[in-house]
């Protein structure tokens, strides 16, 4: 009896040890992907410990805008965090039998870009140190007063929840034993009811600014969810088609067309807010409008955003013109990856020149001020996506393992028949 209980406590660490082990495994490209963003996390170290001895002075902030590319960063990670689960929930609410398998790497996204998101808050703090002012009970939580503690809450708990689904289900697999359907199904309905509110109230925290006038808007929360949409799938369709390539699990094509389906009509909802917005905005012609005007046109030569501005537009649009067509959607291999990228990194970029950076100016003063990012900074961010996606990378391949079949416990698993 001992030894059953000691092999039965003995499992999980076994589950870590293979999981980790397969996950570290690959070919000269994975070893290479890998490398690569090692040399930023190298480098992020150095400009961490600068950062952490030095404050946010070592940043771009200014007194014009107090908000720097850590909370850009996060706004984007909430996208990706949020739209995860649109994996799980063609796969649990609409019993999609081509997506059961993959709902697990959803919730691996979900949890991941969390992380990432909190990380991006603690740099914005100056120092991780002071995080403990936001626990409850310990530091100055003033719930609920303050918006942000309850993003603090939503994050937290849609992280705590994705961490056990995720836990749960590989484990379940890896020992060849049935889930707990009663434990697991309503974890599975709470995260994707919680999926969007993360992002709900991570627009509710802007536009609870009255005085930035550009975020002071009921469309902020639609516009992050169909950004959410467009980001989040196209990240999912270029994990799926190099998961596809490069390993034995198996994803239909049904899978990438019912994403690219998404990105097209998130797209679409997209450019519908934004057109609303700047008609909204611009017809009437009062001074709630400036921002919007400085993002576009400049002011006294102050145009370092209309670039960016032009940019965005351009590639939110054409993207869409372009995934109107069913044989582009269909291009696997050539045009779809491509343009799901493009997508990915241009709601990104659109965080800081176009959603936080403008809206600063002009100040309750009148001034009008351009953001410039430190290398510090930059750096840190840089070091802050490269944890993110090693982290991604590993869970992604541990899971792919399990999944397969390629990681499992074998004793459990032949005792039981081959159970799954």
């Amino acid at each position: 009896m001992k030894q059953q209980i000691a092999s039965a406590s003995q499992k999980p660490t076994a589950f870590a040890r293979d999981f980790f082990s397969y996950a570290i495994k690959g070919g000269k490209l994975y070893y290479g992907w890998l490398l690569f963003l090692s040399f930023f996390v190298l480098v992020g170290l150095i400009t961490t410990y600068v950062q952490m001895t030095k404050g946010l002075i070592v940043t771009g902030a200014t007194d014009q805008i107090t908000w720097e590319l850590f909370i850009s960063n996060f706004i984007f990670t909430a996208h990706i965090a949020a739209a995860a689960v649109l994996v799980v929930i063609p796969a649990y609410i609409y019993k999609r039998k081509d997506m059961k398998e993959l709902a697990v790497l959803g919730e691996i996204i979900a949890l991941t870009f969390v992380i990432i998101g909190l990380n991006f808050i603690f740099y914005h703090m100056g120092r991780i140190d002071r995080a403990w002012h936001a626990i409850p009970g310990i530091g100055i939580f003033n719930f609920p007063s303050s918006m942000l503690t309850y993003d603090i809450i939503v994050l937290n708990t849609y992280l705590a929840i994705n961490l056990v689904a995720v836990a749960y289900l590989l484990y379940m697999r890896y020992i060849g034993q049935p889930m707990n359907t009663k434990f697991y199904t309503p974890l599975i309905y709470v995260a994707v009811a919680w999926g969007p509110l993360i992002h709900i109230v991570t627009a509710f925290i802007l536009s609870s600014n009255a005085a930035i006038f550009s975020w002071h808007t009921a469309v902020l929360p639609f516009a992050f969810l169909s950004m959410a949409g467009a980001s989040g799938s196209s990240l999912i369709i270029i994990m799926f088609l190099l998961i596809r390539k490069f390993s034995k699990l198996q994803i239909a094509d049904s899978v990438i067309d019912f994403f690219s389906q998404v990105i097209v009509w998130s797209l679409g909802i997209i450019i519908l807010v934004f057109v609303a917005e700047f008609f909204n905005e611009l017809y009437p012609a009062t001074h709630h409008a400036a921002s919007l005007e400085f993002m576009m046109e400049g002011h006294h030569g102050l145009d370092a955003y209309v670039p960016w501005f032009k940019m965005t537009m351009t590639l939110i649009v054409l993207p869409f013109i372009m995934l109107l067509n069913t044989t582009i959607r269909k291009s696997y291999n050539s045009l779809l990856p491509v343009i799901c990228l493009v997508v990915f990194l241009i709601v990104l970029i659109e965080k800081p020149a176009v959603l936080v950076f403008p809206a600063f100016s002009p100040t309750p003063l009148g001034e009008y001020a351009v953001y410039h990012p430190t290398l510090i900074e930059i750096f840190n961010v840089l070091f802050i996506w490269a944890v993110g996606f090693i982290m991604l990378t590993l869970l992604t391949k541990g899971a792919i393992g399990v999944l397969t079949g390629e990681v499992r416990d074998t004793k459990t698993v032949e005792a039981s028949g081959g159970a799954k």
